[in-house]
């Protein structure tokens, strides 16, 4: 579906009164957050939120919040699950929001036939039935972050008569949701144009219009800011973001749930121990973030965050070239006998991940490594990952926004996870039990007891935890969320 609505040159200055005007760092494939690439795609939720409302919300610190749902919880034996139905929500062809909506929405997102990438959550519970505003399901297999995931991927509730009504073309050509804004044109590649929603159950907008413009390239979204033609963008290079901000403009540069990481996939040359390990500990973690990314980055040993719940300081892989040079040795490669292999990368999809990649790149020639550097777009990067053909090392910016283990770790690192690029029985063996754990302090201590096992080992390499560079025109302002979700209904006059 390439567009509906009137297209047209989107040049004007922005300033508006009325209309917000926001530089976006990507294209929206699709309109259904709940099935396709786009559904697990992170750096797009926030365009979905402004139009769909999730089952339940967060905070800008990353707890949960209601939404549609207002309440929600476990039985006594966590063998059913009960949640209640906001009531006068409305959907924006003017129907109401109703139970079977969401029923609806779980049922179908459980259906392994519906092409949901999480269905394999979704299915863990049975059952679902709507009575007046409440909403229940028994537990087929007991899922600790289940209420998690109702504010993360695919997390939204779907028009039931509309979709049924006018089928997946039909709801593609025109989307309808029951968010703060309603979409009223959507040229793909191009642009949307949002229009705020009368009767949305939440705060109202401030801005009664939304235009927001798919950039991809961040020195033309560095040009949509300072020519005024957009009112707000985000993800800038960081240079730029120093300079405009010294211009006059506002900014904020906060970190964020997402973290830098270099997948290693179980293929040669990274079979052999010594090759991950030497990668591992000839990476200077800490210059990357303060003189490449200039302070807008926190250096990782392990794929928690520091927000995240099983965050353990105790795990550290130590920065130490003398042993990386040795290790290398052992396995036979130095710089006269060099290492060869390729390593892919995005360019411009978040701040400096080609520079950092050039920079790893460099870091790993002096320990006997030639790694051709490949640049490709973050959907190939789903597409070869999806079928297991990544490279065998391969960058990439890894969002969490709800900082549970099991959705950094865990989907990273499971082998039976379309998400991971390692996959072995040994690490199987320690994350396979988790996924079902109800003891909650065994469930995080086992995480971290993985992550210590994964970082021994590097079967991966965590960088670091991103910051986010969101940068707006005088007279707005925009708190900065925990996620990185940059919305135009939390956008407010300064």
């Amino acid at each position: 579906m390439a567009a509906f609505g009137a297209a047209g040159p989107l040049q004007v200055l922005a300033q508006s009164g009325s209309t917000l005007t926001i530089a976006y760092n990507v294209d929206l494939p699709s309109w259904d957050p709940t099935v396709g690439p786009s559904a697990v795609n992170p750096t797009i939720q926030a365009l979905y939120k402004s139009v769909l409302s999730q089952f339940i919300d967060q905070n800008t610190d990353l707890s949960l919040k209601p939404d549609v749902l207002t309440q929600w919880g476990w039985n006594a034996d966590r063998s059913k699950i009960s949640m209640t139905v906001r009531k006068g929500a409305k959907w924006h062809d003017g129907s109401a929001l109703t139970a079977e909506d969401v029923a609806w929405s779980l049922r179908r997102a459980a259906d392994p036939a519906t092409g949901n990438p999480i269905q394999f959550v979704w299915g863990k519970i049975t059952n679902i039935k709507a009575e007046g505003d409440k909403v229940t399901a028994d537990v087929k297999e007991f899922e600790p972050t289940l209420f998690k995931w109702m504010a993360f991927l695919t997390g939204y509730v779907m028009p039931k008569a509309y979709y049924e009504k006018v089928g997946k073309e039909g709801f593609e050509k025109k989307p309808v949701g029951s968010g703060p804004y309603l979409v009223e044109e959507f040229v793909s590649g191009s642009h949307m144009k949002l229009k705020a929603f009368r009767d949305y159950f939440g705060p109202k907008p401030v801005f009664e219009s939304v235009i927001i413009k798919f950039v991809t390239d961040p020195s033309a979204r560095v040009a949509e800011i300072e020519s005024g033609r957009s009112d707000m963008t985000m993800e800038i290079p960081l240079e730029e973001f120093d300079r405009l901000k010294s211009k006059g403009l506002g900014g904020t540069n906060a970190p964020v749930s997402d973290i830098g990481m270099i997948f290693l996939t179980n293929v040669e040359p990274m079979l052999n121990a010594n090759v991950r390990k030497a990668l591992a500990m000839s990476i200077n973690k800490k210059a990357l973030t303060d003189k490449l990314m200039r302070g807008a980055a926190l250096p990782i040993d392990t794929l928690q965050a520091n927000t995240y719940e099983a965050f353990d300081p105790s795990t550290k892989v130590p920065y130490d070239m003398a042993k990386a040079k040795a290790l290398m040795e052992e396995a036979g490669y130095s710089k006269d006998k060099p290492l060869k292999f390729k390593v892919q990368t995005t360019r411009g999809f978040k701040p400096k991940d080609f520079e950092v990649m050039q920079a790893v790149v460099g870091m790993w020639k002096t320990i006997g490594v030639e790694a051709e550097l490949e640049v490709y777009e973050v959907a190939k990067h789903y597409e070869l990952r999806s079928q297991h053909k990544l490279a065998p090392a391969a960058f990439y910016n890894w969002g969490n926004a709800i900082g549970d283990p099991s959705t950094s770790t865990g989907f990273a690192m499971f082998s039976m996870s379309p998400h991971s690029a390692w996959k072995t029985k040994d690490v199987d063996d320690l994350i396979g039990p988790l996924w079902g754990e109800k003891d909650e302090a065994k469930r995080i201590a086992g995480y971290k007891k993985a992550d210590k096992y994964i970082a021994d080992n590097a079967y991966v390499i965590p960088l670091f935890q991103y910051k986010q560079t969101v940068m707006f025109r005088k007279g707005i302002k925009a708190a900065p969320h925990g996620a990185g979700f940059v919305q135009p209904q939390s956008v407010t006059r300064a």
